[in-house]
């Protein structure tokens, strides 16, 4: 057997091993692992989407989003996730911001509570003011977007002088709650605030009969001891104690009250006066003494 028959026949038995060896490590050694793999592979198969259908799918959870959005905001309070404690001294500051001198606010941090899904910061507030301005921070509190709750009010009344003139204030003490929640469900993504704005309300802590009565700084007509000396069609002439004369007319500001009615039949006028709470109807004859002279 020559040399080249040698060769060749030691090459094909070469070859015949490599593919024996390597047929048994794929088909035999390696079957399991490329079994898993190709079962991946299907896998990710399935889960490949087209990019037209996955736009669309975006397209459609981005209305849907809206639409709760809209709902959220529709509501008439939302509970935001993980409220800074911070915030509800900028909402403070900024309702007590335009009131004036004669009402502070003092707020103070208590805890942080949760309450069944939801939890709160919990702050303490003391101060006093006009009865109004006390009114306006406690409305802004309950009505405020983000949901807040007034666990404990007390008002007591105050009394203050500013320059011989009295004020009549409010204590209050409070203790408010802002609640937050954990996740994003219960707020929308943007944050309108409602309409906090509220009008004037009768002061309950206001006395109705006071012993104290303004000063007449405005040199207004004084009717106690006033005499009418003449009617005429633009008005009446009326004279004060103090022998001050005065021309005046029906809803004329007078000291302590009004000018109410001009009788021509009966040569009257008639004045209604508030003396500190007291109401007063007080009516005027012309002079006749001074016509007969």
């Amino acid at each position: 057997m020559n040399k080249k028959l040698i060769s060749t026949l030691s090459v094909l038995a070469l070859l015949i091993i490599i593919l024996v060896a390597g047929s048994i490590y794929i088909f035999i050694i390696q079957r399991g692992d490329l079994s898993a793999r190709q079962e991946k592979l299907d896998e990710l198969n399935k889960n490949v989407y087209d990019p037209v259908e996955l736009d669309d799918r975006y397209q459609e959870l981005e209305k849907r989003s809206a639409e709760l959005d809209s709902i959220l905001a529709n509501r008439e309070f939302n509970i935001p996730k993980d409220i800074s404690s911070i915030k509800f001294y900028n909402f403070i500051n900024n309702i007590v911001a335009n009131f004036p001198k004669e009402t502070t606010v003092n707020v103070e941090y208590l805890r942080q509570a949760p309450d069944k899904e939801f939890f709160f910061h919990e702050y303490k507030l003391t101060g006093g003011g006009n009865y109004n301005d006390v009114y306006k921070m406690v409305y802004a509190i309950e009505q405020s977007k983000e949901l807040k709750k007034i666990s404990k009010l007390s008002l007591t009344n105050l009394v203050k002088t500013d320059e011989e003139v009295p004020l009549f204030l409010v204590n209050f003490e409070l203790v408010a709650q802002v609640y937050y929640s954990s996740d994003n469900r219960f707020a929308p993504a943007e944050y309108v605030e409602n309409n906090l704005a509220t009008g004037p309300i009768y002061d309950a802590f206001y006395p109705l009969i006071r012993n104290e009565i303004p000063p007449n700084v405005d040199n207004l007509l004084d009717v106690q001891g006033a005499r009418l000396l003449a009617l005429i069609p633009e008005g009446a002439f009326v004279a004060d104690n103090s022998g001050n004369t005065y021309l005046v007319w029906e809803g004329e500001q007078v000291y302590l009250g009004y000018l109410t009615k001009i009788d021509y039949d009966n040569n009257t006028v008639s004045f209604i006066l508030n003396k500190g709470g007291i109401i007063e109807q007080v009516t005027l004859e012309l002079d006749r003494n001074l016509n007969k002279k």
